[in-house]
């Protein structure tokens, strides 16, 4: 029996009082508030269950059996910790330094099959205009924020654009905990690390930044932005890095702007604000806004673009697809907006693929005079 089998029967033990919820599908997220408080979010809707663990040492138990699977360790200095379950499953947790009502577990769980884009239009959470949008952006190598609030898909969303990359490229991810599941071929994962008991050997989001400019990337995609990184993650797009992707926490397109611009600012590196903002307008795109509604469901609420910054020194965001009432129902949906694109001469999708497959075209003739010396 291998490691992975030996902790997902331990974990499951340990986990026994939300088992049943682990294994529904229709649960995306349990949160246990202490020994006996738990819920369970279904259909985006927050419910509260019956269950509970037997004591705290029993909810002290679950937690250590989930740090050790991601060799990490349990101390009493330790406040909080992020961990994966052997699904997959992210957990972040929050210990009695901080929490007051005890261990504090929420575990966000991931389908056993990846979200596509085809799969979100036939959900109704994209319409298939964007999603033909979205596959060209990412096929002409634009740099792409997915934006939201906490539990709007985010990180669904993100693997659902990602998958259509191309197969050829290397991708190099970083992630706090593993989350992003790619179906590529060259794909290199990094995971940062926590302090050993001494304090030392931490491996940070920033420290993986700098090794994956190192290791020939075609694309770096960046779980997600929350501190110095962001910078890093800036100068890289700025710099030949086309094509690369993150997600942040950010209302609209405009507030993923100016957070990237908080978070860049937070590197320590002393560099004037008109300078930064003209490198935030130079390296973001496009942005995509994932939205929860009040009944639960996740949406694509918006895809901007960003453009130059305005005589004023501010940002340039202009909307390609809205969210805005149909004018039959007055349903929601995502609509395009009639705006032009500055990534082509008017919003001709017909016109972008055709773009699109003569850089194929010219690569691989390219690549065929390569291989015969010519």
């Amino acid at each position: 029996m291998n490691r992975e089998e030996i902790f997902n029967i331990t974990t499951r033990r340990s986990l026994k009082p939300v088992i049943q919820w682990l294994d529904d599908p229709s649960i995306s997220e349990i949160l246990i508030n202490g020994p006996h408080d738990i819920y369970i979010e279904r259909n985006g809707l927050l419910e509260k269950t019956g269950a509970c663990f037997d004591d705290e040492e029993s909810l002290n138990t679950a937690a250590r059996n989930i740090a050790q699977y991601v060799n990490k360790r349990i101390t009493p200095q330790t406040a909080r910790l992020d961990a994966r379950l052997p699904d997959g499953s992210r957990v972040h947790m929050v210990f009695p330094r901080c929490a007051r009502i005890g261990v504090c577990l929420a575990i966000r769980k991931f389908g056993r099959q990846a979200f596509s884009l085809d799969y979100l239009v036939k959900a109704g959470s994209l319409v298939a205009a964007a999603r033909e949008y979205i596959e060209l952006m990412v096929a002409l190598g634009r740099n792409l924020i997915v934006s939201g609030g906490t539990g709007t898909g985010k990180t669904s969303l993100l693997n659902a654009i990602s998958a259509v990359i191309p197969s050829n490229e290397r991708i190099i991810v970083i992630e706090d905990s593993a989350e992003l599941q790619f179906q590529q071929p060259h794909v290199v994962s990094l995971e940062t690390a926590p302090a050993d008991h001494h304090g030392a050997g931490a491996v940070t989001i920033r420290d993986l930044f700098h090794s994956a400019l190192r290791m020939r990337p075609d694309r770096i995609i960046i779980g997600e932005c929350r501190g110095g990184e962001a910078l890093d993650l800036i100068q890289a797009m700025t710099s030949g890095h086309g094509g690369s992707m993150s997600t942040l926490h950010a209302n609209n397109g405009r507030d993923a702007l100016n957070r990237l611009e908080t978070m860049a600012l937070m590197s320590g590196v002393d560099l004037p604000l008109a300078a930064l903002r003209a490198q935030v307008s130079s390296a973001i795109e496009v942005i995509v806004q994932t939205t929860r509604l009040a009944d639960g469901r996740r949406m694509v609420t918006e895809i901007s673009e960003v453009g130059s910054l305005n005589s004023n020194g501010q940002y340039t965001v202009t909307p390609i697809f809205s969210f805005s009432p149909q004018a039959e129902t007055g349903t929601p949906v995502l609509a395009w907006t009639g705006t032009t694109s500055i990534h082509g001469p008017m919003l001709d999708l017909k016109q972008l693929r055709a773009k699109v497959e003569l850089t194929a075209r010219i690569f691989a003739t390219v690549n065929q005079s390569e291989a015969t010396g010519r």
